[in-house]
């Protein structure tokens, strides 16, 4: 019997995560795609504009912002297959937003 506060009586009730998982896992990849694509462009201004020291240098940083978001993600995507799957931890959150905020600050550089 219900008690009014949305769980009956003593028994816990297992989470049903319906497609959660799967649209998480799928928004990890298409973010992963973007960001492929942001260095790609990378690597095309580069090669467009002249390949200078410090273009190279920049075009290095874009290529390890992207690999660390590419592990990120990897990593994320494969804990997204398990049935309760751990919340993304704040190191973790943190380190995917300095990847994309890295990918937008480098992509401006390379626009100089």
């Amino acid at each position: 019997m219900p008690d009014g506060k949305g769980t009956h009586g003593s028994r816990t009730r297992d989470r049903d995560p319906g497609l959660q998982p799967e649209r998480t896992r799928l928004a990890w990849r298409r973010t992963t795609l973007a960001c492929a694509v942001a260095a790609s462009l990378a690597g095309r201004q580069t090669l467009h504009s002249g390949i200078d020291p410090a273009s190279l240098v920049v075009l290095a940083l874009v290529v390890v912002a992207w690999l660390a978001f590419l592990a990120l993600a990897h990593r994320r995507i494969r804990a997204m297959r398990m049935p309760r799957p751990p919340a993304l931890s704040p190191r973790a959150a943190v380190a995917a937003v300095a990847c994309t905020f890295a990918l937008a600050v480098l992509g401006a550089a390379m626009l100089r």
